[in-house]
């Protein structure tokens, strides 16, 4: 009898303490791969609806690395001089800018916040993604509409594997195509 009201203890204790972890990341809105509307702030406001909606800026201008790499990646500040260099732009939006400059002279980076955060046992292939012809909007929404980035899915494993089983996606459902 002394084992099962132990194990029973441990049970609830272990119960608790995980509704407990739930509980926590979910008031902070910190649920990896679950954070739908996630906006954290930049520690520099970027526009994509006046970069990519406005000025229809390609994603795959900045984010380069998207159709060879895993990985979109955050573009270093040299892609934002390129433009931001001979750019005029709109007087609130100048000391952005100044920052930008102040840091690339440096040789220094941004530290920019991920947005769309995946537990570390997923592997999103950007590559192999947009090889297959999708695009950005496809898993990131309307960036061109967004003035501050969030992540617009839930990026839950099953919002993922119901775009894999669409029939013209043609897409591979084995759990090593995501989980490696």
């Amino acid at each position: 009898m002394g084992k099962k009201v132990v194990g029973l203890a441990l049970l609830i204790l272990v119960g608790v303490g995980l509704v407990s972890f739930i509980y926590v990341l979910t008031n902070n809105k910190i649920v990896v791969g679950y954070n739908q509307g996630y906006a954290p702030e930049q520690p520099i406001p970027f526009p994509h609806d006046l970069h990519a909606g406005q000025y229809k800026i390609d994603c795959k201008y900045c984010h380069s690395q998207v159709e060879v790499s895993k990985h979109a990646a955050v573009p270093s500040l040299n892609v934002c001089m390129n433009c931001h260099m001979g750019v005029q732009v709109r007087a609130e939006a100048q000391k952005y800018i100044d920052q930008v400059t102040e840091a690339y002279n440096k040789g220094e980076s941004i530290a920019w916040q991920k947005v769309h955060l995946l537990p570390d046992h997923v592997k999103f292939n950007h590559a192999a993604h947009v090889k297959a012809g999708k695009s950005c909007q496809t898993c990131h929404g309307p960036v061109e509409t967004m003035q501050v980035m969030k992540q617009n899915a839930s990026m839950a494993m099953g919002w993922c594997v119901n775009c894999h089983r669409q029939p013209e996606n043609n897409a591979p459902l084995n759990c090593s195509t995501c989980h490696y």
